[in-house]
């Protein structure tokens, strides 16, 4: 079988790739060590994180947001409000619906984990990197914005 020769742009763009994607997971579990985050599920976070970037919403609106089913939104929810991290308020377009939103509580926990993972990554690139290294992280910084552009 006769193989195509390998262009070793592509190769190095393939590796390139995979070797990006292993330390971006690597990175994420670290920084996820360095909140605590309790017995809250990946759902559970996604909702968090979805009305802490997007604002207030209602069951409906999250579900369809996360793609999932009306009713399992509404465990989902109905769990994170035992927990203290949501609350709800009627919507005043549709006194049926309840808009939720995160407790002052979620807000302060939300906040103080973002300034942990923070904290981690400063001390670990001026403790990790020489002031040269750092440039050049800050350079790769600035193209990795560039990849996730829509």
């Amino acid at each position: 079988m006769n193989e195509l020769p390998v262009d070793p742009e592509v190769a190095r763009a393939l590796a390139l790739a995979g070797e990006l994607r292993v330390v971006a997971g690597q990175l994420k579990r670290r920084l996820r060590e360095q909140t605590f985050l309790g017995d809250l599920t990946w759902t559970q976070i996604r909702v968090l994180s979805r009305l802490d970037s997007d604002g207030p919403a209602t069951v409906t609106g999250l579900a369809r947001a996360e793609g999932i089913r009306p009713q399992s939104m509404g465990e989902t929810v109905a769990v994170l409000k035992t927990a203290g991290l949501v609350c709800g308020a009627p919507d005043p377009s549709d006194g049926r619906q309840t808009v939720l939103s995160l407790t002052p509580a979620c807000v302060e926990a939300i906040k103080s984990g973002r300034a942990a993972r923070e904290d981690w990554l400063f001390h670990t690139i001026r403790s990790k990197l020489a002031p040269a290294e750092q440039e050049q992280l800050a350079a790769a910084v600035g193209l990795l914005k560039r990849l996730v552009e829509p």
